[in-house]
Order: C-alpha cells, then structure tokens, then sequence
C-alpha cells in the first residue's frame, strides 16, 4: 500500500493529478483495507467493494490495447456509440471512456449488499442525500466535495 500512496503523492506533486483525485484515491485506499469505523458500521448500507474505476482517455483503442498488454484485461462489455469499453477478466474492473476531460478518474463505485434502487434512494433521502443516475455514472450520490460514487449490487 505504501508504494500506491506514495505514486499517488508522486503524481499529485507533478501536476498529474488534482487534489480532489488525489484524495478520492487516498480515500479509496483507506477503505479497502483495515477495520471499519464505529460509524461505517451503523451505516444504512454494508459496502463490500470498489466495484470499478472509470478512467477518461483521448483514444479508447490505444487504452484499450494497454490495459489488454499491460495487464491481460479485455473488453467484457462495449458501448461503441458512447464510446466507451468495460475490460476486466470476468467481471468489469476498469471502464474507459473517451471523452473530455481525460486523464481522470471521472468516478467509482461501490458494491453493497442486499441493492434495491428504491430502498437504496430512501434510505439516502434519510442521510439527505439525492440518488441520482446517468449514462455516465449509473446510479449514484455525490460525495461531500461533489465527486459521483456509483452504488451497484454485489
């Protein structure tokens, strides 16, 4: 984990990287590993993942043919006039989408348990929050500094 924050940092001080992202990458590492907080455990939902990253990217095939050389992903799941290809191995893990502004992640999600939209929205109407969905970010709410958490079922 320390060489992820570390590239992180790295490419932040280079000027790769925003703060906004840096920290939604830094939030994202924090979650995944260690014990949950008091708080997350009284939480209307139980969070078992980070379900996928959507990278944006000037040239859909030139990434795709990276992530299939560099790490043996392919294209699962293709939306060829959005222009965008979902590549994992057997299940979706990286979504491209070729569109400005590149070079982000535009946004991620997290699996919960037990999913239902209408049950999901309600309970984030209780925490004051809008379910909102698109073709870009599915079904999701904004985070405190306005970045789109998609929540999919696990």
């Amino acid at each position: 984990m320390d060489k992820l924050i570390t590239d992180l940092v790295e490419s932040f001080d280079r000027g790769t990287l925003s703060r906004r992202h840096l920290i939604q990458g830094l939030t994202v590492l924090a979650a995944s590993g260690g014990a949950l907080p008091a708080a997350a455990q009284q939480a209307p939902f139980k969070s078992s993942r980070v379900d996928h990253i959507s990278v944006q990217t000037t040239n859909l095939a030139r990434s795709v043919e990276f992530y299939t050389k560099v790490f043996g992903l392919k294209v699962l799941n293709e939306d060829k006039e959005n222009k965008i290809a979902r590549m994992g191995v057997t299940k979706i893990i990286v979504s491209l989408h070729e569109k400005m502004p590149v070079g982000i992640v535009d946004h991620f999600a997290i699996a919960i348990d037990d999913f239902d939209k209408e049950k999901v929205s309600a309970e984030l109407a209780k925490l004051g929050l809008k379910a909102e969905e698109n073709l870009d970010y599915g079904f999701f709410v904004r985070d405190p500094e306005g970045v789109p958490v998609q929540i999919v079922k696990t």
